[in-house]
């Protein structure tokens, strides 16, 4: 979903033109970013990413409800199952890399320089900028980084462990180097920039502090701000590090435009609502169609207060929908999985239950470039010929499956007598 490529594609000696040979004679790349195919979009040398307002003013205090998920907080380590970590933690800590949000897969040298890897990517050095530091003036050195992904592989969360299951090895080459080696049998496509988006912690802070336990204490981190105020479970405000190391870096440029950020929790969603009504917090985010239907009727919006806007994402959306355990032998055969999508009425549900307000999902890539539509092509076919005869025909004689439209009325008629046929021949 992005674009594999490189800036200074094959460079000569290190600092020179041509072909770089390791002592296995790979041809090395050496770059500032990194993407799953084609080219980077960005050159070394660019000002910034065109999404952003380089001019953009700073200031102010941005406030958001806490998340979703979760009424409260009681750690500011995210970074371990023990807890429930306050929102916007991630703020305080940078990363190897950051993505392109303008590219579909792009990453882009953050606390990295340059990375230098082989062809097939089955190994990567990420080499640090200098003067690297972290919010406490401790420079962030290659040890940081062996010391990350070792204590995250081992002990981390879920979310962190799996983007480091294929590394085998991690070395500190020098004070700035850090080469990190992939298992033999990984697939290796993206891992630089998985690696590369794993936050950074100090070693030096975990030699007194235990990584393993939940705490409200700030931890230090090397990131744009700082925990700057905890209200156990009620709040958390991050602030801007005045003597961030990284603000005038390209990648940086036109972000973290507001001077502090504030998470507010609340026991519920009614009581988030009505605190967005008063003007507790400035920014909410609906996720519910009967609320956004009908219950933005309230003085603070009439007088101009609140401002009520559909903002359009371009972005990828992944799928939303009923999911099916095939390793059940009943839902094994494909007619059994039709008949139940036949019986799903998508615009009755729509209409009736979530006020017109959804689209469809076509795709697991929804949104996205990787989404199969039309017909097959020709290059589409000649990839997938060899699989012909365990794939279904209809991959290669009709267009891309999408899901059946039925009427507004609660049932369908036509797609039960499908469903019915369909069962009774499985």
């Amino acid at each position: 979903m992005g674009f594999f490529g490189h800036w200074a594609a094959i460079l000569g000696m290190i600092g020179a033109g041509g072909a770089v040979w390791a002592e296995s004679h790979e041809t090395l790349i050496e770059s500032h970013g990194i993407s799953a195919f084609g080219e980077l979009k960005y050159p070394a040398d660019f000002p910034h990413f065109d999404y952003v307002n380089p001019d953009a003013p700073k200031g102010g205090t941005m406030s958001f409800r806490g998340t979703l998920a979760s009424q409260t907080f009681d750690s500011l380590n995210y970074f371990i199952l023990q807890g429930e970590p306050a929102q916007g933690i991630e703020r305080i800590y940078d990363t190897l890399m950051v993505q392109a949000f303008d590219e579909p897969d792009a990453v882009y040298g953050l606390l990295a320089e340059t990375i230098t890897y082989p062809e097939d990517r089955s190994w990567v050095i990420y080499r640090l900028r200098d003067g690297a530091r972290f919010s406490d003036g401790v420079p962030v050195t290659a040890d940081d980084v062996v010391f990350t992904i070792e204590t995250l592989k081992r002990d981390g969360r879920p979310a962190f462990r799996f983007p480091l299951d294929d590394v085998a090895t991690t070395e500190a080459i020098s004070a700035r180097e850090v080469k990190v080696t992939f298992a033999g049998d990984a697939q290796t496509r993206d891992l630089i920039s998985q690696v590369g988006q794993i936050p950074i912690i100090p070693a030096h802070y975990y030699e007194t502090v235990e990584f393993k336990r939940s705490t409200l204490e700030p931890p230090v981190g090397s990131g744009p701000y700082v925990v700057s105020r905890v209200d156990a479970g009620r709040s958390v405000t991050y602030c801007r590090n005045p003597d961030y190391w990284a603000a005038a870096l390209p990648v940086n440029v036109g972000k973290d435009n507001f001077d502090c950020y504030r998470y507010e929790y609340f026991a519920d969603n009614t009581a988030a609502f009505e605190a967005l009504k008063a003007g507790v917090y400035l920014f909410h985010e609906e996720f519910f169609s009967a609320i956004w239907a009908t219950g933005y009727d309230f003085p603070s919006l009439d007088k101009g207060w609140v401002k009520r806007e559909v903002i359009a994402d371009d972005r990828p959306s992944g799928a939303q929908g009923f999911w099916l355990n095939l390793r059940r032998p009943q839902y094994q055969d494909r007619r059994v999985r039709q008949a139940i999508a036949l019986m799903f009425n998508f615009e009755w549900s729509n209409e009736t239950l979530f006020y017109g307000l959804y689209n469809r999902t076509d795709s697991f890539w929804e949104g996205s470039n990787m989404q199969a539509e039309g017909e097959v092509s020709d290059a589409e076919r000649a990839v997938l010929e060899p699989f012909r005869g365990d794939l279904p025909e209809t991959v290669f004689t009709e267009p891309a499956n999408t899901p059946p439209e039925s009427t507004t009325r609660k049932t369908d008629r036509g797609h039960v007598r499908q469903a019915n046929t369909l069962l009774e021949e499985a």
